[in-house]
């Protein structure tokens, strides 16, 4: 079954599941020779959703909010102004903010309007945070995983184009979990899974071969070394 109209449009969950599976060997592809990137990716995908849980309340620290655009910039393009701008937020203004917003959810668009307030708070930030501690309601605005939706390009960082991306994602969510008897499928987990898709079709097709997912190009290049991307712009 090949997926020629990209993986957005499947709605066999064993293809998203092996596509899933491979995500860490894509982002190891992805980061080349930025080492620190997969142990930035693991702290948001593990160590920050703990933290965040076990906590009373859900909330981020300042030291989080800084680290997280770290790990944000670190898997697009780096934009030193945006690090120095998330700093420039007190501990007392992001705790405060941060707690709000998540006892906004599951009112998406307040929660990421109530971010805003930040500094260098943006919609892909926003939504970033909030995928930390509620996978379950929200997707980080990749740019990798809008472009691989479609009728969501060009992108647009604004509101309104996320809410939009999110309910594609959600609409994604609802079909997978209807004929997956796990049901595991979450906003988070879909963009993930369509980031590592994208990704690994440009850096190493070999690992979608098997399931036809990079078409004739991927076979062609399977045994070709991994080679870096040209950059997107990101937000």
């Amino acid at each position: 079954m090949p997926l020629s109209g990209g993986l957005y449009g499947c709605e066999d969950p064993t293809y998203w599941k092996t596509v899933f599976d491979v995500y860490w060997d894509v982002l190891k592809a992805k980061g080349g020779k930025k080492k620190n990137l997969s142990e930035l990716d693991k702290w948001y995908q593990e160590e920050l959703p703990g933290a965040i849980a076990g906590r009373k309340e859900k909330y981020l620290t300042q030291g989080e909010v800084v680290k997280l655009m770290e790990w944000k910039l670190a898997r697009g393009k780096f934009r030193p102004r945006l690090q120095q701008l998330v700093a420039t937020n007190s501990s007392e203004t992001v705790e405060i903010c941060t707690r709000k917003a998540f006892q906004l959810l599951p009112d998406v668009a307040a929660a990421i309007t109530e971010l805003s307030q930040l500094q260098a708070g943006g919609p892909a930030t926003a939504s970033a945070i909030l995928a930390a501690g509620a996978p379950e309601a929200v997707a980080f605005m990749a740019d990798e995983a809008m472009e691989s939706i479609p009728g969501l390009t060009p992108i647009r960082y604004t509101l309104k184009h996320y809410i939009l991306y999110l309910g594609k994602i959600q609409l994604c969510v609802k079909k997978l979990n209807q004929v997956d008897t796990e049901k595991v499928w979450t906003p988070h987990r879909v963009e993930m899974c369509l980031w590592a898709w994208a990704m690994a079709q440009k850096l190493c097709p070999s690992l979608l071969q098997t399931l036809s997912l990079g078409g004739e190009k991927a076979a062609d290049e399977a045994d070709e070394d991994v080679r870096p991307t040209k950059k997107r712009k990101t937000r």
